[in-house]
C-alpha cells in the first residue's frame, strides 16, 4: 500500500490519523518537526506527504518549499488551522496539492488520499512533455521531432488547427535548445495592422516619423540571440512578406527611419492553421518566403485524431483550475468522460481546457458530471442520439418496405426488384444487411 509522511507536532492528531490511516491499509511514518522531515524526505520517497502549517520550529510551507526543488510531481496536502484561508492560499501557491481545515473531516481525507494513490496507478504511462500533454503514438512522435530539431538553427513551420497548440510545441523547441537562456518572443501576425508590422518587428528611430518620440526596440532585436516566433504567418499581407523575407535572407535590418544595418540573431519559428501551399498556388504566399520558413515541417495532429489523449488533458485540467479557483474536484463520471470522447473537438485542446475549466466552475462536488459540462457539447450529444434513433427508424422503415413488396411477388427477388426500382443484387445486398435473407431461408423450407 501507499507510503505516507505525516509531518504533525500534536499528539493525539498523531495518534488519531495514525490509527485511521494504518487501518486502510497505509503505511504512515511520522516526524514532528521540519528538521527531521527534510532528514526524512532526503532518505525515503513517499507517495502522499501529509504536513501540518505550523510547527515547533517552522511551518510546513518551508519543508513544502525545500521539497518543490528536488521534486514537483509528489502529492503534498498542508493541514491548516480552520479558517486561516491567507496560510491555504500561500499553500497553493507554493505547491500544495490540496490543503485540509481543522478539525479534520477525515472521511474528506480518506477521499483526497484514495484519490491521489488511484491517480499514480493511473499515471505510468502519461506524458509530460514541456508542458505539452499527450501519451498517445502521434503525440510521442511529436516529442521525438520536437527532441531532434531543438538541435538546430533551421527555421521551423508548425502547422496545425486552432487550439492545437502551435505556440507550446514552439517553446518547448526553444527550451530544448542552446537558446534557452535568452528570450521567447511570440508576434500573432494577425493582430498587427498592415501599416504597424515593420515597426513591431524591426522598431523604429526617433524622429522616423510624427509621433516617434522615442526610440523603439523592435520584437528582432528584443529576441537577442533567442527564438522569434511568428504565429498565424498565413495572415501576413504580400508586403509584410517581403520584408520578412528580407531580414530571413540577409539576417539584417534596419529600423524604421534608421540607417545602421543591425543584424538579427534571433532563431524564427513560424506557426499556421491555413494550408501555405494552396495560398502559395493562388498567389496569395510568397513561394520564397514559403521554402524559407519551411526548412523543417511540424505537424500537431489535432484532437480528434488522439483521442485516447482526452482523460489524460481532462484530469490535467482539473487539477490545474481545481488549483486555480481553490476547489476539491477530483475527478469526472464515466457518461461526462463518454460525451467528452465522442464529441469532435473543432476547437481542439483549447476547446476542451475551455470546457473542464467551465465544469470545474460549475461543479459543487468532488466529481464533474455530465451537467457541468457547456451546453454546446452536450446539445451536440444530443443531436447525434438524434440522429442515431432516425437512422435506426428509417433503417426499418426500408425493412418494412421491402419485405412487403417481397411478400407481395411471393419472395420473387427479380419481381421484387423490378418493382422496388433497383437492381436485383442491389436488392439482394440490402436484404442480407436487414436480415431478410433468414426470412427467405425459412420461406424456402416451408
Amino acid at each position: 500500500m501507499a507510503d505516507i509522511l505525516l509531518i504533525e507536532d500534536e499528539k493525539n492528531i498523531i495518534k488519531i490519523l495514525q490509527k485511521i490511516l494504518t487501518e486502510k491499509g497505509f503505511n504512515v511514518d511520522v516526524v514532528t518537526n521540519k528538521i527531521q522531515a527534510i532528514s526524512k524526505l532526503n532518505a525515503k520517497q513517499y507517495d502522499i506527504i501529509l504536513s501540518d502549517y505550523k510547527l515547533s520550529d517552522g511551518t510546513g510551507i518551508e519543508i513544502l518549499e525545500t521539497f518543490r526543488k528536488q521534486d514537483s510531481i509528489t502529492p503534498f496536502i498542508i493541514i491548516t488551522a480552520y479558517g486561516s484561508i491567507n496560510g491555504a492560499v500561500e499553500a497553493m501557491k507554493k505547491g500544495a496539492n490540496h490543503y485540509l481545515p481543522k478539525p479534520i473531516d477525515f472521511n474528506n481525507l480518506l477521499k483526497i488520499l484514495s484519490f491521489y494513490i488511484e491517480k499514480k496507478g493511473k499515471s505510468i504511462d502519461t506524458e509530460n512533455f514541456h508542458g505539452i500533454v499527450g501519451k498517445s503514438q502521434k503525440m510521442k512522435e511529436l516529442f521525438k521531432e520536437i527532441s531532434i530539431v531543438s538541435k538546430s538553427d533551421s527555421t521551423i513551420l508548425i502547422e496545425g488547427e486552432s487550439g492545437t497548440g502551435k505556440e507550446k510545441v514552439a517553446k518547448a523547441i526553444h527550451k530544448l535548445s542552446k537558446r534557452a537562456e535568452f528570450p521567447f518572443i511570440a508576434i500573432n501576425c494577425s493582430a498587427i495592422p498592415v501599416d504597424l508590422f515593420e515597426n513591431e518587428l524591426f522598431g523604429h528611430e526617433k524622429g522616423a516619423y510624427t509621433g516617434a518620440s522615442n526610440k523603439e526596440i523592435g520584437k528582432i532585436e528584443l529576441a537577442g540571440e533567442g527564438t522569434l516566433f511568428l504565429d498565424e504567418i498565413g495572415e501576413l499581407n504580400l508586403v509584410s512578406q517581403a520584408k520578412l523575407l528580407r531580414v530571413l535572407q540577409e539576417k539584417e535590418f534596419f529600423r524604421v527611419g534608421g540607417s545602421n544595418l543591425i543584424p538579427a540573431k534571433c532563431r524564427f519559428i513560424s506557426a499556421t492553421n491555413r494550408n501555405l501551399e494552396e495560398m502559395v498556388e493562388k498567389g496569395k504566399f510568397r513561394e520564397d518566403l514559403f521554402y524559407r520558413i519551411n526548412v523543417v515541417h511540424i505537424r500537431i495532429p489535432p484532437l480528434r485524431e488522439r483521442k485516447e489523449d482526452i482523460p489524460l488533458l481532462v484530469q490535467h485540467f482539473i487539477d490545474k483550475f481545481s488549483k486555480i479557483d481553490n476547489k476539491e474536484i477530483f475527478s469526472i463520471d464515466d457518461e461526462a468522460m463518454n460525451i467528452l470522447l465522442d464529441y469532435d473537438w473543432p476547437g481542439n485542446v483549447r476547446e476542451l481546457e475551455n470546457a473542464i475549466e467551465r465544469a470545474v466552475v460549475m461543479c459543487q462536488e468532488g466529481i464533474i458530471k455530465a451537467q457541468h459540462l457547456p451546453p454546446r457539447i452536450l446539445k451536440k450529444k444530443e443531436s447525434s442520439k438524434k440522429e442515431s434513433i432516425e437512422t435506426t427508424n428509417l433503417i426499418e422503415l426500408e425493412r418494412k418496405i421491402i419485405k412487403k413488396v417481397l411478400e407481395e411477388e411471393n419472395w420473387n427477388q427479380t419481381r421484387a426488384a423490378k418493382k422496388l426500382g433497383i437492381s436485383r443484387k442491389q436488392l439482394r445486398t440490402k436484404m442480407k444487411n436487414l436480415g431478410l435473407l433468414e426470412n427467405l431461408s425459412q420461406k424456402e423450407q416451408n
